[in-house]
Parts: C-alpha cells; structure tokens; sequence
C-alpha cells in the first residue's frame, strides 16, 4: 500500500537537519555517520544557516559556484525563461539553447563550433567518449591515474581516484597512467623539464605497449581539479596533442571544474596553446544555479555524424531554464570582466599570500594553482612529503584542520591532505585576504601534528 504524502515544512537549522537525515541518501558517504552542515540561504562568497552563522565559502561549494551565490542576473533570467518556457524537448529548436551553443562554442578554440548539452559533467565524458569511439572505430580510452571524471559508469572508471576501485566490475578498455606532478614524481624527475618530458616518454611507451589502433581517445583535465590542481609543465599539453596526431587519436579536455574563468581565463586550455578534438564542460557555465554540462565537438567529429545517426541523447538536453542561466552567466562574465578579476587575484592575493604562509607553516609542503585555483599540500614532514592524511582517506590531523576553518568562519574544499583554495571568480580582494587569515590560523593546528 503507498504511504500517503505528508506536507512537512522544515522552518529552523534543527528541523531540516532531521528532516535530511531522515530522507535524504548522500553521496559518496557512509550515510550513519553524516552530520551535514545546514544552509539556509547565500549571497556572493558568503553562506548562512537558519541561526545566522555566516562562512566564506572558500570550496564554491563543488567549485561550481564561480559567479557567485545568487546573482541578480542570472536569477533574474532564469524567473524570465520560467516565464516563458519551462521545457521543451531536445528535438525541438529554442532561443535560448541555440543562443547558449553560440556562446560557449565563441569561447573555445577554432574549429569546435558545435555543442552537445548534458545535464552534468560526468554525463559530458560519456558522451564525449561514446563520440570518439565512434569516429575512430576503436574501444580503449587513456587517462590519468590523480583524476575525477564522474559518478557514471564510464566517467567513473576513466577516474584515477579511490572513487573509482568498488565501480570497477564490468568495465572494459581503460586505461591508466601517470601525469607530470614534479612534487610526487614518478619518474624521479627533479626539473619541470624532467618530469614533462618523462612524462610523455611514459604516455608514449603506454600507447605503444596498449596498441595505438586499438585508443579512441586520450582524456585530461587540462588542470586536475579534485585530484590536487596540478598545473602541467609547459609543454605537456602540446606533446600529448602531438602523440594523438601520430597515431590517429581524440583528445579530450576535461574542463568541467577548470572552466569558466576558474582559472583566469575562459577555459584552462587558452594557457597552454592546445586545441583538443573534444572539451567537455559543466559546473561554472552557469555557476550551479541551473545544472548544464556538454560536448564542444570539432568538426571532423560533428561531421562524422552528419550522415548517421549518433546514438545518444538525454531528456533534458539543452534545458531553456539551464540554458537562459547559461547565456546570462557568460554575458555577466564578460561585461563585469570576472575572468581578468580572476586572474588578477590569484596573481596578487592568493599565489603571494598562500607562498608566504608556507614559510610560516612546517605543515605546508607545497602551494600550486592559477587565478582562483589553489591547493595547499599538507604533510607531516617536508622532507619525505609524508602527506598529513593517507591516500584515499583522512586523518585526525586534517579533521582538526578543517574543524578550525570552520570555526574561524571558513568553509574549504579539501581532499585527503589537502585544503583546496576556490572561492568564487568574483570573491573581494578583502574577502580573499579574510579568508586566507582563517586558513592561517587553522594550519596551526595542522603543525601541532607534525612529525
């Protein structure tokens, strides 16, 4: 027999605290043990519960939220789109999906002109790869161990996180290896140089060992985002693009988290000079408010299907309310100048004061980023890189850690041993400095635990 619907209206932080844990499965967590922080409401870089505690948000939430909480202008349009039209199917033209496509391909390299829409990220790497499967006839996919690409099933296992070890069951043709990370090097490189260069050495030798013709594609994000930021060496990216020409394979750039001026400028890629075959985006084209992610697609490949059908699509593809968001978060960035602002305050604020904090914490083993895309690397001992939690988990130490921020009024992004810096693109230059003086005293904490 159906349970009857019950009305319940959750009005204090308590209420909805249990109104959650009755009801609500997170995800990835172990569910008994969850105690999730409540928000009430959000407004530029600052969240707020149902008592009036206030924290920066220092993560973006999941580095998504790159205009901001709660823009007037995006808000604005998508109650205008609601106005007008809620949905429509995908198989249907619209304004406002035509006009977001035109957008966002304006944005990216020459000769990718063309945009699928998907509702998220993990659902842009599926279909991105199913296209170069596809085009190429060929079935093995090549990725980065150090990577996120999604929850979905082949999102997931191109992963190179913990994440993806108890989804593994059933996969076929992924294939992993090791990235440039000069701080953890693999190859015992102890020059940017080095560790570019051995690093292709090994890509090259992986597609030799695998068999060229039997790799679709090669899948990067262009900056590793949850995996630990790490920016590759200058040159990197052009020596793979130049080992998918010489064997006939799709690159693919993952620039879901590292889009959208998160790290001052459109996308990653414009810093390194590469075009891929495939970009893949979501999380800041509409800074969370609406989910929207997606395909730009070159042309060789949009042409492939030009003739025949490609087999994929979704519901909600190209949805008007997540499309209006997008059009209005592009034009905002654009005529506020976000992506220079960016720039400039990781160039001025949070690059210089997140080096001169690692002088003055033990704790600190490394600082790497650009624009509003930081890591801090927390280890026990700066001399063999133990990092302050293990691989895959946390620590007591990390918990102490990120117990403080949040005390002081901080809300991070952290992952394993290490704090995330990602505020908002739009986040104050006082704003910046307050929270990074949170995070300072927090590492405190973090060298009282040192070896």
């Amino acid at each position: 027999m159906a349970k009857a619907p019950i009305a319940t209206t959750a009005t204090t932080r308590h209420e909805v605290h249990a109104l959650d844990r009755a009801h609500v499965f997170h995800s990835w967590s172990a569910q008994a043990a969850l105690d999730p922080l409540v928000i009430a409401g959000a407004s530029g870089s600052e969240v707020w519960d149902h008592d009036g505690n206030r924290w920066l948000d220092f993560s973006s939430q999941l580095v998504n939220t790159n205009i901001g909480h709660q823009h007037p202008r995006v808000v604005a349009a998508i109650k205008e789109q609601a106005d007008l039209l809620c949905t429509i199917a995908p198989q249907h033209a619209n304004d406002r999906r035509g006009e977001a496509a035109q957008r966002i391909a304006s944005l990216a390299p020459e000769g990718l002109e063309k945009v699928f829409f998907t509702n998220a990220g993990a659902e842009a790497i599926e279909h991105a790869v199913r296209m170069a499967r596809l085009h190429t006839g060929r079935t093995k996919v090549l990725s980065t161990y150090r990577s996120y690409h999604g929850g979905t099933t082949t999102a997931v296992n191109l992963t190179g996180d913990p994440r993806r070890w108890p989804n593994e069951h059933g996969a076929t043709g992924f294939v992993h290896f090791f990235g440039p990370f000069l701080y953890r090097s693999h190859f015992h490189a102890t020059t940017i140089e080095e560790e570019r260069d051995r690093a292709l050495a090994h890509l090259d030798e992986t597609i030799r060992f695998e068999g060229p013709g039997t790799i679709a594609a090669i899948v990067l994000e262009t900056i590793p985002g949850t995996a630990g930021i790490m920016v590759p060496p200058p040159g990197y990216l052009a020596g793979v693009r130049e080992l998918c020409d010489q064997h006939g394979i799709v690159m693919i750039l993952d620039e879901v988290m590292a889009g959208f001026g998160r790290t001052g400028a459109w996308f990653a890629l414009d810093h390194f000079d590469v075009t891929p075959d495939l970009i893949t985006f979501a999380k800041g084209v509409t800074s969370g408010y609406v989910p929207l992610g997606g395909v730009i697609i070159s042309e060789p490949i949009a042409h492939s299907f030009d003739e025949r059908v490609f087999p994929g699509g979704l519901t909600y593809s190209g949805h008007p309310l997540a499309c209006a968001a997008a059009v209005a978060t592009i034009d905002l960035m654009q005529d506020e100048g976000i992506v220079d602002h960016a720039a400039r305050i990781g160039a001025e604020v949070l690059g210089p004061e997140l080096t001169a904090m690692a002088d003055r914490h033990p704790s600190i083993g490394e600082v790497r980023g650009l624009g509003v895309f930081w890591a801090v690397e927390l280890v026990r001992d700066r001399a063999t890189r133990e990092p302050l939690a293990p691989y895959g988990a946390s620590s007591p130490a990390m918990a102490a850690t990120l117990a403080a921020c949040k005390q002081g009024g901080l809300l991070p992004f952290a992952n394993f041993n290490r704090i995330h810096v990602v505020p908002p693109c739009t986040v104050t230059e006082e704003e910046a400095r307050r929270g990074l003086a949170i995070l300072d005293t927090a590492l405190d904490i973090a060298d009282h635990h040192l070896d």
